[in-house]
């Protein structure tokens, strides 16, 4: 007799770096995690809502209906004290919607010339949301506390991970070795948070072969 096929857990990214953070956080359930590389032809979803939460509910809301998979989504950020919270919602276009992180990372560092260590203060912010066809969904977050370095150091991470200092390592997210970062960040912590009741929902929400 064969075995039951694990429930699948559909993450809508394209972003291997986050694939990949998201893989190693939830790899010990017993779920299929599968990416939008694994069913090519995915709806674009415009992420422009006025918070986290509504960019993360609109992408799994409308992935899961699309795929008819329970799908996960989430929107991060990072937010800088100095600056009134920004880039925050706007982080991953922060230097305009056709550019990269590096740019995006050169833009907040000339934000910040000139501002003092003490007021470089800064965390990430992750919410995500995990939906499943029918429209029912849960949602979590998670938060990491830092501060913006001058300058980029280390080659590890995606994204701000090279600016960002993580105080109690006395290193940015970018030099963390991939377990500690897996232990810290604002994503780590908002799996965590969803780890417990992530199965039973997928389960829930999953039709019998």
């Amino acid at each position: 007799m064969s075995a039951k096929p694990r429930p699948a857990l559909l993450v809508a990214t394209t972003n291997v770096g986050k694939l990949r953070e998201v893989r190693a956080l939830l790899g010990d359930l017993p779920l299929q995690i599968l990416s939008l590389e694994d069913v090519p032809g995915a709806p674009s979803v415009d992420e422009d809502g006025a918070t986290y939460f509504d960019n993360a509910m609109r992408k799994a809301l409308t992935i899961a209906r699309w795929s008819q998979r329970v799908t996960m989504a989430d929107d991060s950020g990072i937010e800088v004290d100095a600056l009134g919270g920004a880039p925050g919602v706007h982080s991953a276009r922060f230097a305009g919607p056709q550019q990269d992180s590096a740019a995006n990372v050169a833009k907040l560092l000339r934000a910040l010339e000139g501002v003092p260590a003490a007021s470089r203060t800064a965390r990430f912010r992750c919410v995500i949301v995990v939906a499943a066809p029918d429209g029912a969904w849960l949602s979590v977050e998670g938060v990491c506390e830092g501060r913006i370095l001058d300058t980029p150091r280390g080659s590890g991470g995606f994204g701000y991970d090279p600016v960002f200092f993580y105080p109690p390592a006395a290193m940015s997210c970018a030099e963390l070795p991939a377990a500690v970062k897996n232990e810290i960040s604002h994503r780590a912590v908002a799996c965590r948070r969803l780890h417990a009741q992530l199965v039973d929902f997928v389960a829930a929400h999953t039709p019998s072969s």
